[in-house]
């Protein structure tokens, strides 16, 4: 095996290919910092230019792609409160505070070297234990994918920071929008209003841009004014070596969850973020400067959705089952390329496959030098006025929330869901749970009644499957630690 990594470590470092690499790292970092562009995106648009290329540069164009719009959506999230992606909503709780009391530049640098530590932590477990990990995810069915969704709303009472009763109530909000479409099993209509463009429900990207980009914009034009600016000192550096080594252990811990999280099929990068998320805050020392702007905040997401970068190739190389939307397009490239995912793949076409992983080590290393260099430039942003600067965010958001399917519907969702997360602004009411629950309230629902029907109307399975106790204990313990801890800091 080692043979074949150093092979493709020429392969990925030559001339032919290494160019390839660069452009789709650096082009996906442009992708996903535009707010509503995201990885998924990306990938689909420049997948019909690989169609004649040879199958590695294809392959490594695409993964390049991958690996920079994960990270790239953090770079608008610190900046201006707006996710590029979904994968960095997490990130906004605690990077865009940091930003704002001048720490801008050490914020990014955090996110740089968490998505390093992410990406290559799960590149290595690809490579070493790819078998292993399809072997777990294999063993997800219904009952385990509704109490991996339960764990992941039980993170809402712990990032609604100092209103867990408000947070809760937004999380019923994002509930309720999760249930507008097509019954999950029976395709009846739910409060449709008879209209065609609310049968798949809410698309998350125009309720992402209106809560987070269009809502924070709103906010900030109570404040316009001619040749003001934001107020932010960006000069006190980037994190220092010794805060790095600190951080260390959150960035790991978060890149084997994310690792393990995106090698189950369905369960995306948003969903690591924020589990990784809630995790770091739980075995926190400090859990009250979560949401305040703490490294850690930062740190944990991102080292946790990059991790689901790998993570998501070992179901689609081992089985052909993709972990996530961009490993489903990934595994068209591959068919496309005349390569069938499957065990034969490691021994029929071992060069590219080393190649690939070979690829992905150096693209997270291209990653992490590109996003190093360009913190000074990508600070600029926060130098701009806001007389410039909040029209081309509400030009981005409507831009972003039309192109993800062409539709002046998903525009309109998009300006009511920024109303009302101006509203939820003015009285203190966090976003963060209304988008969870939008992205997990769908996932609970279906497979909770999927397990009902394979048990013929019996709920043993939420006693008799292993993997779904530990879940749903995970869920408990989340929850009566946040309980605690509200307890303690009243206390106080």
């Amino acid at each position: 095996m080692i043979d074949l990594l150093v092979q493709g470590l020429g392969t990925a470092l030559s001339p032919q290919v290494f160019p390839f690499l660069f452009f789709g790292v650096m082009g996906g970092i442009a992708i996903g910092s535009l707010p509503g562009l995201t990885a998924t995106m990306g990938v689909a648009v420049l997948l019909p230019l690989t169609f004649g290329m040879e199958s590695t540069r294809a392959l490594v164009l695409l993964v390049g792609i991958y690996i920079g719009a994960i990270y790239g959506g953090s770079i608008s999230a610190i900046l201006l409160k707006t996710p590029g992606t979904p994968a960095a909503a997490a990130t906004v709780l605690d990077g865009h505070q940091m930003a704002s009391r001048g720490e801008a530049a050490k914020a990014l640098s955090i996110s740089a070297i968490a998505s390093f530590v992410g990406g290559m932590v799960s590149t290595i477990m690809l490579i070493s234990f790819s078998p292993v990990l399809a072997k777990f995810a294999l063993r997800f069915g219904a009952p385990e994918y509704f109490a991996l969704a339960v764990f992941g709303l039980s993170i809402i009472a712990s990032i609604s920071g100092k209103h867990p009763i408000k947070g809760l109530l937004a999380g019923m909000l994002g509930l309720l929008v999760a249930t507008v479409g097509l019954d999950p099993v029976t395709s009846y209509p739910r409060f449709t209003f008879n209209q065609m463009h609310l049968y798949n429900g809410f698309s998350i990207i125009p309720v992402l841009i209106g809560l987070f980009a269009l809502s924070e914009a709103f906010v900030q034009m109570e404040n316009f004014r001619v040749g003001s600016k934001i107020d932010t000192d960006f000069k006190r550096g980037i994190v220092s070596l010794k805060e790095t080594i600190g951080l260390l252990p959150t960035m790991l811990k978060s890149a084997l969850m994310g690792t393990i999280i995106g090698s189950i099929p369905g369960a995306g990068a948003d969903i690591a973020a924020f589990v990784t998320y809630n995790e770091a805050r739980r075995s926190s020392k400090n859990p009250k400067a979560f949401g305040t702007g703490c490294m850690e905040g930062i740190a944990a997401p991102e080292a946790g959705n990059n991790g689901v970068t790998g993570g998501a190739l070992v179901p689609l190389l081992t089985l052909g089952v993709p972990g996530d939307a961009v490993a489903a397009i990934m595994l068209g490239a591959l068919i496309i390329q005349g390569l069938q995912p499957g065990p034969l793949l490691f021994t029929q076409n071992a060069d590219v496959i080393y190649g690939l992983f070979a690829s992905m080590l150096v693209g997270n290393i291209l990653m992490l030098m590109l996003g190093l260099l360009g913190v000074r430039l990508f600070c600029r942003v926060v130098e701009i006025p806001k007389r410039v600067i909040i029209p081309v965010v509400i030009t981005l958001s409507v831009v972003g929330a039309y192109s993800m399917n062409n539709s002046v519907f998903d525009v309109w969702v998009a300006l009511g869901f920024g109303v009302i997360g101006y509203l939820m602004q003015k009285v203190e009411m966090p976003a963060s749970p209304v988008i969870l629950a939008v992205i997990l309230g769908p996932m609970a629902e279906s497979n909770l009644r999927r397990a009902v029907l394979m048990y013929q109307g019996h709920y043993d399975f939420l006693w008799t499957r292993p993997i779904t106790v530990v879940f749903l204990a995970l869920a408990a313990i989340s929850l009566f630690s946040s309980w605690m801890r509200a307890k303690k800091e009243r206390n106080i």
